[in-house]
């Protein structure tokens, strides 16, 4: 059973800063609305682009995303398109020589030094990505703060506006930014 009103479209809400008359959005009036109520707009945007990206027709993303590893949940899905943005970040390799230390010192590093590698890898990847995660989060609440997406919890039994119970996040682009994404 699913409450009909919990989950009804609404406009952008407007941001400080914005002008209200901006009715229609395009690429410009979006990096606008960004910078207003972001406090880091790049970052926003690339999730943004990637929320459209992930998007069906009505602009929703998620709960899963159909990737080449499979289906996996959309926060996971993001994280990992926004893994390659870090490669370089010297965080990264401090993890990476925290888990190569930290598995030499409980012995579960292999001999063989690709295999150990493989292993430091995957284990910096799931760090990341937990971290990533939050990331991922605290970036779509600015978003739905800025009136750009909205957020639901589609779950087992029942959608609802929090999460909890075996619920999975669900993006949606507003209507006129899934519009001037298309357009941009």
């Amino acid at each position: 059973m699913i409450q009909p009103d919990l989950f009804a479209a609404t406009a952008p809400a407007p941001v400080q800063g914005v002008p209200a008359e901006q009715a229609t959005l395009d690429l410009p009036a979006i990096l606008e609305r960004l910078s207003a109520a972001c406090q880091r707009p790049r970052y926003c945007f690339m999730v943004l682009n990637l929320i459209a990206q992930a998007g069906g027709p009505d602009g929703a993303a998620g709960p899963y995303v159909r990737s080449a590893a499979g289906e996996m949940p959309v926060r996971d899905w993001l994280c990992d398109a926004l893994l390659p943005t870090a490669r370089r970040d010297p965080r990264r390799r401090a993890i990476a020589d925290r888990v190569r230390r930290d598995l030499a010192l409980a012995g579960a590093l292999p001999e063989d030094s690709a295999a150990a590698e493989r292993m430091v890898a995957e284990e910096v990847r799931e760090r990341v990505r937990q971290s990533g995660r939050t990331n991922v989060s605290r970036a779509v609440s600015e978003l739905v703060r800025a009136g750009l997406v909205t957020r639901h919890y589609q779950g087992w039994r029942v959608d609802h506006e929090n999460r909890g119970a075996q619920r999975q996040a669900v993006y949606t682009l507003a209507p006129p930014v899934r519009e001037a994404l298309r357009a941009g």
